[in-house]
């Protein structure tokens, strides 16, 4: 039961961020998107800008913050990379890597260019 619980509460995160990005203009294009090198939690398009978000739950923002490894930035960029290639402009392609936390009251802080690409 605990590994449905923990999936619905990052489904309802996800879910918390995505509407956060619609409602500043971005257009949600891939949920959960899995590559060999491993999974992005959510692909925007804002403009000709891809980004690609981790979002990440703890009882503060700080304590998810601090829950991105240097390992995980470099699976998210290289997934990325996957996922751009797929793109008309291929390596062109203008991205950015966000992280979104989450705290215990549903409070959302988005670093924006959380890692260099």
């Amino acid at each position: 039961m605990t590994g449905m619980v923990s999936y619905l509460k990052g489904w309802a995160a996800e879910e918390q961020v995505a509407d956060r990005y619609q409602r500043a203009g971005a257009r949600l294009i891939s949920r959960r998107w899995k590559a060999p090198s491993g999974e992005i939690d959510l692909v925007f398009s804002h403009g000709d800008t891809l980004i690609f978000v981790e979002v990440k739950c703890s009882k503060t923002i700080e304590r998810a913050l601090q829950s991105v490894s240097a390992r995980q930035a470099r699976r998210i960029m290289a997934s990325a990379e996957v996922y751009a290639d797929l793109m008309c402009k291929g390596a062109l392609t203008d991205i950015r890597f966000d992280v979104a936390a989450l705290d215990g009251q549903g409070r959302i802080e988005v670093v924006e260019n959380a890692f260099a690409s």
